[in-house]
């Protein structure tokens, strides 16, 4: 309960800062680059070499990649149908295929799971939702913007971007099953405790409720593709026709569920994928999001 509490708190709290002009207008690219670059590392380096893997952990890898591989499916074909220029399919596919998988999804979960679950939300989100970013995330705004980065750049972003490399430094860690001294494990115990409060506090002083006035078709089918359609997908997928089941599968499956991702929004907007339509994909998906999260979670407890 008390998680639940510091969930919507912090995400109040956000709002208010940034209302009452306490926090500046961008001060939530502050709290992101910190999250990003210490919380989530930290995270990384606390929980991972401390995973005993097995072939099961692949379903919550995989999610990631399923979410972005559909979306392109899905939009691209839609797109056309419904006659969307290029700038707004791009937008939609990079809305609706990248889930949340941290700044919400890390609060959500160890609400839901506890400590333990967490480490089932770095495997979503390390080589799932950055990895997938980082490689078809970029490929999608170059090719729908029409500017082109080699794969050569591509490269060199993900092997420069800190989490990747504490991920790797993490896996290395367990494969050779190194143990971390406690005194640095407790350090990065403190420092990855940061992550819930400074991301839900980001996520709240980015919330705006507006109009979505002409957006109004592509921001619904792209919401209820990513919080309904993808996650039913995942679903039927992994526990009808693969017939798994367990805490992993079931924490898989509330990530599928996630909101739109911040940064997936942010990257698109950057290379003028109608902004205004990334804004209210975010704006609208994360407090929706909690709700269909609470019905996904119901269902998912019946299993």
């Amino acid at each position: 309960m008390s998680n639940l509490i510091l969930l919507f708190l912090c995400i109040a709290l956000g709002a208010m800062l940034r209302k009452g002009k306490i926090l500046p207008e961008n001060g939530h690219v502050a709290l992101n680059a910190f999250v990003i670059n210490i919380s989530l590392a930290a995270l990384c380096l606390f929980y991972i070499p401390k995973i005993e893997f097995d072939l099961k952990l692949i379903f919550p890898v995989a999610v990631a990649w399923l979410n972005i591989f559909f979306a392109i499916l899905l939009f691209t074909f839609a797109g056309k149908k419904f006659g969307w220029n290029k700038s707004l399919i791009g937008a939609v596919i990079m809305c609706a295929g990248f889930g949340n998988t941290s700044f919400v999804g890390i609060p959500v979960i160890s609400a839901l799971y506890g400590n333990e679950g967490l480490k089932t939300v770095m495997l979503v989100d390390q080589p799932g939702s950055f990895v997938a970013l980082s490689t078809v995330g970029i490929a999608v705004v170059n090719f729908y913007s029409g500017s082109h980065s080699s794969a050569g750049e591509i490269l060199k972003k993900i092997i420069r971007f800190p989490p990747f490399i504490t991920f790797l430094l993490a896996i290395f860690l367990n494969i050779f099953q190194f143990h971390v001294p406690e005194v640095l494990d407790d350090v990065l115990s403190k420092l990855g405790a940061t992550t819930v409060p400074l991301a839900l506090v980001s996520v709240g002083s980015q919330l705006r409720f507006e109009s979505p006035g002409p957006y109004t078709k592509p921001l619904a089918a792209g919401l209820l593709f990513k919080l309904i359609i993808f996650p039913l997908i995942i679903f039927i997928l992994y526990c009808l026709i693969l017939k798994q089941n367990g805490e992993v599968i079931e924490i898989s499956l509330m990530e599928a569920a996630m909101a739109p991702m911040i940064t997936s929004a942010i990257l698109a907007s950057s290379h003028d994928l109608e902004p205004k339509l990334c804004n209210l994909f975010i704006g609208i998906g994360i407090p929706l999001s909690f709700l269909t999260l609470t019905l996904w979670y119901l269902v998912f407890q019946q299993l």
